[in-house]
């Protein structure tokens, strides 16, 4: 009778488990692939699951588009010594006669020690009236001066020097060496030289973007592109301002895989396989690799084309099936881009929650043999 006892304790303790793990279930780190096909459109749900291939990884292709609007790349290099409003200059004018317009008696020479650029740009010169000298070089400042004039007396001579200011002037903040206000001069007229003027770039080449605001305008490329692509490397204007930041962009892990977090991007273009591998790659020993998912909120341009309809509005979602197993899933993998925001799922392996049920009912069979024989001691 004891015997009989103990045998139906342990029966009774395995019945319970099983019956605990058919009404909960057991622990895993999401949904199976069973579970996510389940919210696909097809059955009724609100994502469309689709397998990817030459022509999915063809649609989806779509990178971040960045460079220098045409008012950029169109602005010709300034003069290292361009004069700016706020300026002060000097003026020295020579005129050929005893009694000359400006000349006192005696003198054939008039110092103007400072006269201030103001707010628009403009000077004002006794007898050559109001002048525009923003944006010109004090050459030409002294052509301009000397041509209003000669209409009054023979053959003046003019001077024109830069007594205080700093001319044109950027300003360089975030990831560079050397943050501050930096003269445009003959050897930084442009991007490239300016920023190497201030140290270079403080953080990894391949994720720093360089934005420029020249007033109401502002334009943004990658700092590796400014060498290969020469005209990117844009002239600079007096007032602009230089910003080097890091990219923000971003993907999520999740499921069987070497890390589970918000994991930033490392280069430009980033390809679903180097994502995985980013993070660690898959778990050889939980991970499912014909289960790789990546959920995205699609633009209508886009869902419309991988799912060839023209009917679709509006932002939709999607749930992208790469299988590493067939003959060309590593390939579709490094074919397939990540985009900003998305979400990277590795399902766990069937025999991984086979394994789950074996440990927790051995485990509940250990306890019920000492349920048994405390209940027989």
């Amino acid at each position: 009778m004891i015997f009989q006892s103990f045998r139906w304790t342990r029966v009774g303790a395995l019945l319970a488990v099983l019956g605990i793990l058919s009404s909960c279930g057991l622990p895993q780190v999401g949904p199976n692939k069973r579970e996510i096909f389940s919210g696909s459109v097809q059955k009724e749900g609100d994502a469309f699951v689709v397998s990817v291939n030459d022509r999915v990884t063809r649609a989806t292709a779509v990178t971040p588009a960045l460079g220098f609007s045409q008012e950029f790349i169109n602005a010709g290099i300034i003069g290292s010594d361009t004069i700016q409003p706020g300026d002060v200059l000097g003026l020295t004018i020579y005129e050929n006669v005893d009694d000359g317009l400006l000349a006192g008696a005696g003198q054939n020479s008039t110092i103007l020690e400072e006269v201030q650029v103001d707010g628009a740009g403009f000077i004002f010169v006794p007898y050559a009236g109001r002048i525009r000298a923003a944006g010109n070089s004090p050459e030409s400042i002294r052509r301009i001066i000397t041509a209003k004039l000669e209409e009054q007396t023979p053959d003046p001579q003019v001077q024109v020097r830069r007594v205080a200011g700093d001319g044109s002037t950027v300003s360089l903040t975030g990831s560079v060496g050397g943050q501050g206000v930096y003269a445009i001069e003959r050897p930084t007229r442009t991007l490239a030289t300016m920023l190497a003027r201030a140290g270079g770039v403080t953080i990894a080449p391949e994720i720093a973007q360089i934005t420029v605001i020249r007033g109401s305008m502002r334009s943004r490329v990658w700092f590796q592109d400014l060498y290969s692509n020469p005209e990117l490397d844009i002239a600079l204007r007096g007032g602009d301002r230089i910003l080097v930041e890091e990219d923000t962009r971003s993907f999520t892990a999740l499921g069987a895989t070497g890390s589970q977090s918000r994991v930033p991007f490392e280069s430009q273009n980033l390809s679903a396989l180097e994502a995985i591998a980013q993070v660690g790659g898959l778990l050889a020993n939980s991970s499912d690799p014909t289960g790789v998912f990546v959920l995205r909120n699609e633009p209508a341009s886009i869902a419309n084309a991988v799912m060839g309809r023209d009917d679709l509005e509006g932002a939709q979602r999607l749930v992208y099936v790469l299988d590493l197993t067939q003959p060309n899933g590593l390939f579709h993998a490094r074919d397939f881009v990540i985009r900003n925001a998305d979400t990277i799922y590795v399902t766990e392996a069937p025999f991984t929650q086979f394994s789950k049920i074996i440990t927790a009912v051995t485990g509940a069979a250990g306890s019920a043999d000492s349920l048994a024989s405390i209940g027989g001691s």
